[in-house]
């Protein structure tokens, strides 16, 4: 399944994704104690949101071993870029500009971001010549 057909994933989920992103293929157990430590969440919770996942095509389960374990079908920046683009049409009808300039003054962004945004579009004008 391309990520472009798979659903937005819900807060829970994006929560779940997080966890396997940066702990790679994970037990639910090993989720479950990471995301317990945020939050109180019990782990039959946890058990039956990663089943869902993985009927959704968000998650995909590993079932050889006696633990199932679970992976993230998409990378961390396609499922990024998929919520982006959601957002990007739903809440600025495709205006990227509107989306950034919102972005920024919501959040006060460092001086080195600032530098790393002008890298970046500076990159994006070279490419689009």
């Amino acid at each position: 399944m391309s990520r472009g057909n798979l659903p937005l994933p819900t807060d829970s989920e994006l929560a779940i994704l997080r966890v396997l992103w940066s702990r790679g293929p994970s037990t639910v157990r090993a989720v479950y104690d990471d995301l317990k430590s945020a939050k109180p969440v019990g782990y039959t919770t946890i058990l039956k949101l990663m089943q869902i996942m993985a009927e959704k095509g968000l998650v995909r389960r590993n079932e050889e071993q006696r633990t199932h374990v679970y992976e993230a079908v998409a990378p961390r920046e396609s499922t990024q870029r998929q919520i982006v683009g959601d957002l990007l049409d739903r809440a600025f009808g495709g205006s990227a500009m509107q989306l950034v300039m919102q972005a920024l003054s919501a959040k006060r962004a460092s001086p080195a971001e600032i530098e790393q945004i002008r890298r970046l579009l500076d990159q994006y004008g070279e490419t689009r010549k």
